[in-house]
């Protein structure tokens, strides 16, 4: 019989929550034999690895503990780990004593150092895991993630980021390159690189080192063999020169999809949001991408109802919507978050009513774009990492530009790159048959 203990994380918000996870069960594994396991109620430990961009699932958290506590096997200890770790701190702990420790989002590495210690709280913000070397993160067998910074440098007024995960510093590009080579030896053609503000990289490091842009690192992990696809996640707008866009562009192994943070279309909302670019910098950027990769994808995140928006500020993000015409948006109504400079804009806070209406009419216009935008890939053929089978015959993977796909297949086809011409198109996804 195995002496191994079980391990339940439950993750919540982004990306690089996600590779968070993947760090503190490898960290777990090595040091302390645990593994992990799906079902809660078998686990002897549960980690609730949490987000605190938005107000809904900070107030899920403790809901979520009592629940946990209640179906938890006896013995079973509970921890909080994450941005909403970071900014309450011991007060989770008061809130809810069935929490054994609480571990911030700038604290990953010390996992193994307090799962076995009752009441610990380790929340400092200035804790530099920028050389730290934690194992492989794999999102699948196919694809894996690497952290390039940690941190973010940004004062956006609306954001809680910088007050959990601390001032940005970058990892040695000699360790994400490294990480990159070990995560093609176990399998993995794609390899997604993950931070804050992905293209600010290299502005601060450690060690001092002189200087290293994103682009440099572009470059440096295209060179590891076997490396098919590269894809990051977040760059700002503000980051975006021309040296970055012309090596997205001309660089074969970077994925023609990019996630470009509109937050607003209007340029006095931008600037009392602290973004740094204007609604016309940002169309240019938008603008020479589409000019340089004509099979681009454009993802975005917008806020609506930010205080003091008025409704003309309103029309000029439905303009820019329909400039660009984005492939995937992440819409969000105007939530305040405690430590952020915009709590002190509460008197010129929007009504619930009128942000939900705005909200409401964007979901819609961009529905329409979709159906427009998906409609045109009929009767293309594709390029498709196969990455998963599903129970009805089919099998699913991704397009180069991250469209995904899916078409009638075997386990055959898993981890393969197949030609897929389209024959049906929904406002997410496609359908197709393989062309031999």
């Amino acid at each position: 019989m195995s002496s191994n203990k079980k391990l339940f994380i439950q993750t919540l918000g982004c990306q690089m929550n996600d590779t968070d996870s993947q760090h503190m069960a490898s960290e777990l594994e090595k040091h302390k034999d645990y593994v992990q396991t799906n079902i809660m109620e078998e686990a002897d430990l549960i980690i609730i690895n949490t987000c605190s961009v938005r107000e809904k699932p900070v107030s899920r958290l403790f809901s979520e503990i009592g629940q946990f506590n209640k179906k938890k096997k006896q013995g079973a200890k509970i921890g909080v780990a994450g941005c909403t770790a970071s900014h309450l701190g011991e007060d989770i702990i008061r809130r809810a004593p069935a929490v054994d420790f609480v571990l911030g989002a700038r604290n990953i590495s010390k996992i193994k150092d307090i799962v076995d210690i009752k009441g610990s709280v380790e929340i400092s913000i200035n804790h530099d895991e920028s050389t730290y070397e934690f194992a492989t993160a794999k999102t699948n067998k196919y694809r894996a993630s690497v952290n390039i910074s940690v941190g973010c440098d940004k004062k956006c007024t609306y954001c809680i980021v910088p007050s959990t995960r601390g001032e940005e510093i970058s990892i040695p590009p000699e360790m994400i390159v490294d990480q990159v080579r070990r995560s093609v030896a176990e399998g993995a053609v794609e390899v997604t690189l993950l931070g804050q503000n992905v293209n600010s990289y290299g502005r601060n490091f450690s060690d001092g080192r002189g200087k290293y842009t994103f682009t440099n690192l572009l470059q440096d992990v295209s060179k590891v063999e076997g490396l098919e696809r590269i894809r990051f996640t977040s760059p700002h707008p503000l980051h975006m020169d021309d040296e970055f866009i012309e090596e997205f562009a001309k660089n074969p192994k970077i994925s023609k999809c990019i996630h470009m943070p509109l937050q607003s279309g209007s340029t006095s909302i931008l600037r009392a949001m602290k973004r740094g670019y204007t609604k016309e910098w940002f169309l240019n950027r938008a603008a020479k991408l589409r000019a340089l990769v004509p099979n681009l994808r454009i993802t975005t995140d917008i806020i609506v109802a930010f205080p003091g928006e008025t409704q003309e500020d309103f029309e000029d993000t439905l303009d820019v919507v329909n400039q660009v015409r984005f492939n995937q948006i992440f819409n969000f109504k105007y939530s305040p978050r405690p430590g952020t400079e915009a709590l002190n804009f509460a008197d010129i806070e929007i009504p619930d009513e009128i942000g939900s209406a705005r909200l409401i009419e964007l979901i819609e216009l961009h529905k329409k774009h979709l159906v427009e935008i998906m409609d045109t890939y009929v009767g293309e053929t594709m390029t498709v990492l196969i990455e998963s089978l599903k129970p009805n015959g089919e099998v699913c993977g991704f397009t180069d530009n991250f469209l995904q796909v899916f078409t009638k297949g075997s386990d055959e086809l898993l981890g393969q790159f197949v030609n897929i011409k389209i024959t049906e198109a929904s406002r997410t996804s496609l359908k197709g048959v393989v062309v031999l």
